[in-house]
């Protein structure tokens, strides 16, 4: 998948400026498609080009311009077809993994202190989808949300963001609880094992 079709997706609440498009990802895209604000502008740019999208200038008094962006025709087609094609098998790169699958030959109190930093980067994410949350259902209860809703799939993918933090979660506390009785025992790394036999 490219950039191009979480940024038509994005674009299904309705028209939105680069700058909104910006915050919709770091919300809620963000736990699922990562991009920076200058990556957004950029593929905005060749969706347009495309005629995937729409823009349009709003001048705005004592402010710049700004272009609102909107889906074509042709862009719901495309997002259609998108979303009929089964999706690649998700490949998992993670620094944080590898350095805990050393921390035996190498730093043990380094590699428990990321861990505990990913812990609070997972917390920090848990509230800003709690809110997410809390502004998708207003005043119903999720029943209510997802039986009457327009659309469910944001809240959808906010689910998924939601339990992959709260693994994160319940991952790092057993971790650290590990590598904290491995240090006070005296075990907290520089120590190399012969590689098991895998079958």
């Amino acid at each position: 998948m490219s950039l191009k079709h979480a940024v038509l997706a994005a674009l299904l609440e309705g028209e939105a400026s680069g700058y909104d498009l910006a915050k919709i990802f770091d919300v809620s895209v963000a736990n699922f498609w990562a991009a920076t604000p200058q990556q957004l502008y950029r593929e905005l740019d060749r969706l347009s080009e495309a005629g995937l999208i729409t823009a349009r200038v709003v001048e705005q008094e004592r402010r710049p311009n700004k272009r609102m962006f909107s889906l074509t025709p042709e862009g719901r087609r495309d997002l259609d077809g998108f979303t009929a094609v089964a999706p690649k098998p998700t490949a998992v790169r993670d620094e944080l993994m590898v350095q805990v699958q050393a921390c035996d030959g190498g730093d043990t109190e380094a590699v428990r202190s990321f861990v505990a930093q990913r812990m609070d980067v997972s917390r920090e994410k848990l509230a800003r989808y709690d809110r997410l949350r809390q502004w998708l259902l207003g005043d119903r209860d999720e029943e209510t949300y997802l039986r009457e809703s327009e659309r469910v799939g944001p809240y959808l993918t906010l689910m998924r963001g939601r339990l992959l933090e709260e693994e994160n979660l319940r991952w790092g506390e057993r971790v650290l609880a590990i590598l904290d009785a491995r240090i006070a025992a005296g075990r907290g790394g520089g120590g190399v094992t012969a590689a098991p036999t895998l079958r």
